[in-house]
């Protein structure tokens, strides 16, 4: 009954007119007591054709003030400090108020009768602001109860973090009137606060709250909400660790450090932890006025524009103000969509002057980027255009060689004819020590593009970036296992030891950006991708932060590796070194590299063994150019070791 009654309910509020009302009446109640224990409870003694006056002086005063603090607007089922604050300043100057009128009155007529007696005033004042405030913490004291001891299912939630944030989403979720949120109580790593009270919520100890509520319970009854504006990513990780090993489910607050105060949170922002929180690094600082000084008031062309790197260095590319940015692609939908977002979110931008063209054209297509680097002569190419995906490239060589290689190179040598300033090329970890057929076409095309920038060292500096996969971008696994959880599962991974290096997008594309202005020609910068990650132990987690229990509510299946694929990736091959440079997560690989005149023979031979469209024959020839390109798990492992006749 009383469960149906708070729904049905909830959602309605008591009209202010009602609320200001009731404390008109609590006013006039106070004044009659203050008069009555003014003079000892004899009613009888009381001028009350005087008095009547001075009630209407006092109660004139408080509506003036009830106008001016708007102190009657509050929903008095969640009343907070704010609202008995404005209580007590409604209260306290239109006492003073009504206090400084009669006395100035009294003292300019010398009429006593305009005095109001200052006990009356003083008893009056501390019994309305008893009653107005007690009135409201009770009715939301009441409320609180019912809704906490009315039936129905309950979220137990320990809230991690006991600062302002905590307290902000304790009381966010308090008022929730679509679900039940019991708070269990605080945790928090101060020690001084532990087993002390915080808005009548106990504050624990980390150790404390996990033997308190966690083992030797069920955990599928508890969430843990993170609530700490400042923390380092290494000790997020630590806490978000612990709890998902204990199969808690471990949710988020938005970062509110310079909201907090007016801002109303709401429960839909408390989010469930990402992977990208657990793979989170301390932010990376980049040089951005040395990027500035190279790219404001330039022109800035991106291939690949509408892919997950492409449109990232796009995003981040904008803020530094370029002249005019072009938007390459071969995916016209792609295009209009990054087109739109550019147009809402970086309106500012846009509005100071940069002008963002887009070209939906082939980066293979010769004559039609000659049209474009003719027209709009850029400084700065930012090559992300490519084929990545493993598995598929294996099945079309063709493909691979045609945009990784040649494309690169159609790009590359009308850069040097057209005096670009610097040409940033966008590599793998897949190109060091390939064992497929994608990782031999970047390893050549970064081969290329060194021997172009060691033939014309007075032209356009050649630079390549290379990392590891990077989060939520077209291919990852990432996605691929949230879409498996969505349907059911199971969740398929290749093989139990598979280990990457990973980077969120953001991430990677800030660290091209400094590479890319640090270059000096020739470079192939190696970024700190962190610690390595087991594909499986990553599906486990993805699993538990879904909220779902591994092989109780879903599989994970070993489906064996695909072609070309390896158990672990290298930023290095045996043969490279590395010199370090300014920024500690870039690194410079010594790699060797091929004079300009033998490489440029090889592709043309390349070339005519793509027209024959023979596949064995392509990758021979690729084998050739890039000798450490060792097949793995591939149908041209028998190639391997072959010469061409």
């Amino acid at each position: 009954m009383i469960e149906h009654l708070l729904t049905r309910y909830s959602t309605r509020f008591v009209s202010r007119h009602l609320i200001l009302a009731i404390d008109i009446a609590v006013v006039i109640v106070a004044f009659f007591i203050a008069c009555t224990l003014r003079f000892n409870l004899e009613i009888s003694a009381v001028n009350w054709s005087l008095y009547k006056y001075y009630l209407l002086v006092l109660l004139a005063n408080r509506i003036i003030f009830f106008f001016y603090f708007r102190s009657y607007t509050g929903i008095v089922r969640h009343t907070s400090i704010a609202d008995t604050s404005l209580i007590f300043k409604a209260i306290t100057i239109s006492s003073l108020l009504t206090l400084i009128i009669s006395v100035a009155l009294s003292r300019t007529t010398d009429n006593n009768l305009f005095y109001i007696p200052i006990s009356i005033l003083s008893i009056e004042y501390f019994i309305s602001l008893f009653l107005m405030i007690a009135s409201r913490l009770l009715v939301k004291n009441i409320y609180k109860t019912l809704i906490v001891n009315a039936p129905g299912e309950k979220v137990n939630v320990l809230i991690y973090g006991a600062g302002e944030l905590g307290i902000l989403i304790k009381n966010t979720l308090l008022r929730n009137r679509h679900k039940k949120y019991n708070i269990l109580g605080f945790i928090d790593d101060n020690p001084s606060l532990s087993f002390k009270s915080l808005e009548g919520v106990v504050v624990y100890s980390e150790s404390d709250a996990v033997n308190q509520f966690i083992e030797g319970h069920n955990p599928e009854d508890i969430e843990v909400i993170l609530a700490i504006n400042d923390i380092k990513p290494q000790r997020k990780n630590q806490i978000i660790e612990r709890f998902l090993k204990q199969d808690i489910i471990v949710k988020v607050a938005p970062s509110i450090y310079d909201k907090l105060g007016d801002y109303q949170l709401k429960t839909e922002e408390i989010r469930n932890i990402r992977i990208e929180d657990l793979l989170e690094r301390d932010p990376i600082q980049i040089d951005n006025q040395n990027i500035s000084r190279q790219l404001a008031g330039r022109v800035a062309l991106v291939t690949g524009a509408a892919g997950s790197i492409g449109s990232e260095i796009i995003r981040q590319l904008i803020r530094f103000q370029p002249k005019t940015l072009i938007l390459l692609d071969q995916s016209e939908s792609g295009l209009y969509d990054l087109d739109n977002e550019l147009k809402q979110q970086f309106r500012k931008y846009l509005g100071d002057g940069t002008r963002v063209i887009l070209q939906v054209a082939d980066a293979t297509d010769e004559i039609r980027m000659r049209h474009i680097f003719s027209q709009y002569h850029p400084h700065f190419v930012f090559h992300a255009a490519a084929y990545k995906h493993v598995p598929l490239m294996e099945d079309h060589p063709y493909e691979a060689i045609k945009v990784n290689v040649f494309g690169t190179k159609i790009l590359a040598d009308l850069a040097v004819e057209t005096g670009v300033n610097k040409f940033v090329m966008i590599s793998t970890d897949k190109a060091v020590n390939p064992t497929n057929v994608m990782g031999a076409t970047k390893r050549l095309a970064e081969l290329y593009v060194q021997s172009l920038n060691n033939r014309f060292p007075n032209s356009t500096r050649f630079i390549t970036t290379r990392f590891g996969n990077v989060l939520g971008s077209n291919g990852s696994v990432v996605p691929l296992f949230q879409k498996q959880i969505q349907a059911g599962g199971p969740i398929t991974v290749t093989h139990p030891d598979v280990i990457r290096y990973f980077m969120t997008i953001p991430e990677a594309c800030q660290l091209v950006l400094e590479a890319g202005s640090m270059g000096k020609g020739g470079e192939i910068f190696v970024f700190d991708m962190g610690e390595p990650v087991r594909i499986a132990d990553l599906a486990q987690k993805m699993i538990k932060l879904s909220g779902l229990r591994l092989e109780k509510d879903i599989q994970i299946t070993y489906t064996g590796l695909r072609p070309g694929e390896k158990l672990y990736e290298e930023l290095l091959s045996d043969k490279e070194r590395t010199v370090a440079t300014y920024h500690p997560k870039i690194q410079i690989a010594k790699v060797y590299s091929s004079p300009f005149t033998e490489i440029t023979a090889s592709l043309q031979d390349l070339r005519k063994a793509l027209r024959e469209g023979d596949k064995a024959l392509m990758v021979t020839h690729l084998k050739t150019i890039v000798p450490e390109f060792i097949s793995n798990n591939s149908m041209y492992e028998e190639l391997d070791g072959l010469e061409l006749s």
